[in-house]
């Protein structure tokens, strides 16, 4: 007997009911594991208390332009929000997504359904933006809380962690397709510590020998560190716009990249 079944839709981005239907199966599955979720939040406070505040009571003021200063928790604190919105991304996109495509078969499942390859790819991809959601919201009222977001531009904050999270999360769901073991996410690891450490999180661009500062600017999180601490501290500029823009591209080839490698896997 012949089994026929519906052409596929070839183009992504055109059907995102489906994608909703993605979303609302993981908010069905952390429902009674939220405590999962939530200490998720706790990763960037308490790096905000033991560095921003703590070595902060030690460094002072850091200055960014010619007569503008601020504490160097307010330097710091956008620039750990940035960094939170990377990491939470790339886990929820690279560990997460390589267990439920290897070992669960979720996908092999869903695919049975009318759903498409593009709209499980964006409804991963949102489920990630969700959870990066909450935590950019509860990070900017910790901020505002203790004077360390020194604008009302600092609302903008929560946006620019949901596009860092996009950019992150689309990159880590098509580099997970790549994956082949778990051992393969130690360069996850490599990846992501060295911008962490190394993105103008800690201290300005000007810091860094002349020869290093160009390569500090490839990292991804330096993009957003900068966007976010510019709406924080209220500093704006035209880069902002340049900034922006490498995320929004590197979210869209990841997500092109993740579509395509999926409908590969799930259909070999």
């Amino acid at each position: 007997m012949t089994i026929t079944t519906a052409p596929r839709r070839a183009i992504p981005f055109v059907a995102f009911a489906g994608a909703l239907r993605v979303l609302e199966r993981n908010l069905m599955v952390y429902r009674r594991s939220w405590i999962i979720i939530l200490s998720g939040f706790f990763e960037p406070v308490f790096y905000l208390f033991s560095i921003g505040v703590g070595v902060g009571a030690l460094v002072g003021d850091v200055t960014l332009a010619p007569g503008v200063s601020v504490p160097y928790a307010a330097f710091v604190g956008p620039a750990l929000l940035a960094s939170s919105a990377m990491n939470g991304a790339v886990y929820e996109s690279t560990m997460n997504i390589f267990f439920k495509l290897k070992y669960e078969k979720v996908y092999d499942g869903m695919l049975a359904t009318p759903l498409e390859p593009s709209e499980v790819a964006i409804g991963e991809i949102s489920w990630s933006l969700l959870r990066g959601l909450l935590y950019a919201i509860g990070f900017t009222i910790v901020m505002s809380l203790f004077g360390l977001a020194t604008s009302w531009w600092a609302i903008m904050a929560i946006p620019v962690a949901l596009l860092i999270g996009f950019a992150f999360a689309a990159v880590g769901m098509a580099a997970t397709t790549y994956m082949r073991s778990w051992q393969d996410f130690d360069l996850v690891t490599l990846v992501t510590l060295p911008m962490f450490l190394f993105s103008a999180t800690f201290y300005p661009l000007d810091v860094y020998p002349p020869a290093i500062q160009p390569l500090i600017r490839l990292s991804p999180l330096y993009h957003g560190v900068e966007l976010m601490r510019g709406f924080t501290l209220g500093a704006l500029d035209l880069s902002m716009i340049g900034h922006a823009a490498v995320l929004v591209a590197m979210g869209a080839v990841g997500t092109v990249i993740a579509w395509r490698r999926i409908t590969g896997l799930l259909h070999a």
